[in-house]
């Protein structure tokens, strides 16, 4: 209990702090990023609030300014159920993308990242 009091207290310092330093946004033209705006649609990151891992991707995507839905798998059942049963584990974070019907889930904060960078980057 007192460590997950710990983790939890380490963790929002960690989140408040990331959104204190996370840096400015990417400039793109209107229609550059109307289209990073619509590609982003079809993408949504599992995560929770206070995991310095998902910081360090939302953190990313802020940078990258790509507006990616944020699913709270922590404290939405509805989200933590759909991380269970389709990706395949409850583990965050987790980025969920969606191409011409398909669905893939994509573990691992790196990888999350490096996707994203080639993508948006």
């Amino acid at each position: 209990m007192l460590v997950s009091l710990i983790r939890e207290g380490l963790g929002r310092i960690i989140a408040a702090m990331s959104v204190l330093t996370q840096g400015k946004a990417m400039v793109r033209t209107e229609e550059q990023q109307a289209d990073v705006n619509a590609a982003c649609k079809n993408l949504s990151l599992y995560q929770f609030q206070s995991c310095p891992f998902c910081v360090k991707v939302r953190r990313r995507m802020h940078q990258l300014n790509s507006p990616i839905e944020l699913r709270d798998a922590k404290n939405n059942p509805q989200f933590r159920s759909e991380l269970a049963e389709k990706g395949g584990r409850i583990k965050v974070p987790c980025l969920r993308i969606e191409e011409n019907g398909d669905v893939q889930w994509m573990y691992e904060s790196n990888d999350i990242i490096a996707y994203l960078e080639q993508r948006f980057g």
